[in-house]
């Protein structure tokens, strides 16, 4: 180890920038580094999200299209098979919201509606917000009943 190969700690050094607007003799005098005139130059300039400069912005450029129906209703699709398998392992006759949260099928705001995929192969009792038409026959084929919510 010589001095020439002594270099001080990783980041204990910090970057020495050149201090801007302290007089012309700093080298960065004047209109430290802004120019003359418009926006940038100013105190306080703060650019607009989406801001290109005077040109036409993206976000209007593109075309509007589709539309969003603000009484769409969100459900959370729970199918007869998942319904089942959660049925034999818990051995549960009664099934409600409360049981799909605790399970993770579900978040507590979430709207549940029960699916028609799989088969039932005992009689139950299922709460839920909303039943697709097979669903609904498939629990009542088996001697349960669909309670809407």
């Amino acid at each position: 180890m010589n001095l020439h190969n002594l270099t001080p700690a990783r980041g204990s050094v910090k970057n020495q920038k050149k201090r801007l607007g302290r007089g012309q003799g700093s080298g960065k005098g004047g209109t430290s580094t802004k120019g003359h005139k418009g926006a940038q130059s100013r105190s306080g300039y703060s650019q607009k999200k989406g801001f290109e400069g005077g040109q036409m912005p993206l976000q209007r450029r593109l075309p509007k299209f589709g539309f969003t129906n603000i009484s769409r209703k969100e459900y959370r699709g729970i199918n007869l098979d998942i319904i089942q398998g959660l049925a034999d392992s818990k051995k549960v006759s009664a099934i409600d919201p409360k049981f799909f949260i605790e399970n993770g099928l579900a978040n507590k705001n979430d709207k549940i509606k029960i699916l028609g995929r799989g088969e039932l192969k005992a009689k139950m009792e299922v709460k839920a917000h909303a039943f697709t038409g097979t669903a609904k026959a498939a629990i009542e084929a088996k001697g349960g009943s669909a309670i809407k919510l």
